[in-house]
């Protein structure tokens, strides 16, 4: 029986796992493994499986609402997502990983499609995100980070660690010192062995070789490869965020012949993310609350509104002083007072703070009005910095001689040409890369 309209506040959230892609009697067929599927359930959340089908990655609008997204196993990631200049493997090892790893070195660019754009949907609304093994890896991609392309082959100088064992899946183990004051160390602080170490199961030849920026390793392999990752301004599960990457598999520490987990630690990535989950779901429910109902009538016009209370006034003119300084601005072109730039700043934190009870559209739109009305004030310090600047190199250059401010000439000249063709060299190459996937 569907539920009614009044009935949706009890509807459990959607956490929605992309699936992975096999053949069984000359057919395609669509998985995810079970362990996943159990633990999200267990904890309070509904999964919604995304197919590996063609043209499913334009059409991911038609499975909101989305309250988490969870990526787990699948093939390499195709390397030409990612910067690999640095890789150090020669066209006859890639042959042999290749022939080593035929269930995994298979590019599959539909999925590759698909998770990036789940992935980077998370990023830019903070839907919370659990990526284990394979989605640990899309993850990082999303964010700029690279991979190695086979661990064993580019970290052979440093400790051998066997990061995957195809004759003992399940039983597989290998050690992993855990970061201190992290989600992770957390987890399994009563469990940790010289109060760090931890033995984990992994199924991987890939890696990070270069983790983005905004993440912060909670794990290492003795080889020194990332085996956990997170964003330490994006974790909150009782406030709804959580970014995570695992590359290790927490859901496949059990016990030989049992359900029972290795240490009462494993599960907790699950628990902690389907808790940011639901409170996500209650915090998007709780704004839709204050949207108008589609045919709903329009506000009254001002002078027919209730009397605003004085933090609203406040609100409202310090934004509307802020929009008419930007405006005079505009047109004086960019003079304006210290204590104008303050009206500035002031405003622009009131347009990229307050979003919570609105559409994404709307918040989009109206942090982007708060980012025009702060790069305004930004513009006058930088013109500021920049005639600073200025003049220090004008007097330095007073003092050249003619000779040697023609060859200071000649050098940027050809510093100039340089940069144009790398850049331009770059810009052709997002052009294809993005005519390739779209």
């Amino acid at each position: 029986m569907s539920s009614s309209p009044a009935d949706l506040s009890c509807v459990l959230p959607r956490v929605l796992i992309v699936s992975r892609r096999t053949v069984r009697k000359n057919k395609f067929v669509d998985f995810v493994g079970e362990y996943h599927l159990d633990l999200i359930v267990g904890y309070g959340a509904v999964p919604v499986i995304v197919p590996r089908v063609a043209g499913v990655h334009a059409l991911l609008d038609s499975f909101e609402p989305i309250h988490g997204v969870l990526l787990c196993e699948g093939e390499d990631v195709d390397p030409s997502l990612y910067e690999s200049a640095d890789a150090s493997l020669s066209p006859e090892q890639l042959e042999a990983v290749r022939r080593l790893h035929a269930s995994d070195a298979a590019v599959d660019r539909e999925k590759d499609s698909i998770e990036l754009r789940l992935a980077r949907r998370c990023l830019e609304r903070n839907i919370p995100y659990l990526g284990i093994c394979r989605g640990s890896q899309v993850l990082n991609v999303a964010c700029g980070g690279s991979l190695y392309q086979d661990v064993e082959h580019e970290l052979a100088e440093v400790q051998q660690v066997q990061h995957i064992n195809y004759a003992d899946y399940d039983e597989h183990r290998h050690p992993v010192r855990v970061v201190p004051g992290t989600p992770l160390h957390e987890w399994f602080a009563g469990d940790l062995a010289d109060g760090a170490r931890l033995m984990v199961n992994s199924y991987h030849h890939q890696g990070v070789r270069r983790l983005a920026q905004r993440f912060v390793p909670m794990a290492f392999a003795p080889d020194g490869l990332v085996e956990a990752f997170y964003d330490p301004a994006a974790y909150s599960p009782g406030e709804g965020r959580f970014i995570m990457g695992l590359q290790f598999h927490p859901e496949r520490m059990r016990r030989p012949g049992s359900d029972e987990f290795d240490y009462p630690g494993c599960a907790r990535a699950y628990q902690e993310f389907v808790r940011a989950v639901v409170a996500y779901q209650e915090k998007t429910a709780a704004a839709a609350t204050h949207l108008p109902r589609p045919g709903a009538a329009l506000p009254l016009p001002a002078s027919s509104s209730p009397k605003l209370s004085k933090e609203m006034e406040r609100r409202r003119k310090v934004i509307s002083r802020s929009f008419s300084l930007a405006k005079d601005m505009y047109l004086s072109g960019g003079r304006t007072k210290p204590a104008e730039q303050r009206d500035l700043e002031a405003g622009a934190e009131f347009l990229e703070s307050n979003t919570a009870s609105l559409s994404v559209q709307q918040e989009k739109r109206l942090k982007q009005m708060g980012a025009t009305v702060r790069n305004a004030s930004g513009y006058l310090n930088s013109l500021k910095v920049k005639g600073v600047r200025e003049a220090a190199a004008r007097a330095l250059m007073a003092e050249m001689t003619v000779n040697q401010v023609s060859d200071l000439v000649t050098f940027y000249q050809t510093m100039g040409k340089i940069c144009s063709e790398v850049l331009d060299a770059k810009l052709q190459g997002l052009h294809l890369s993005t005519n390739l996937y779209e």
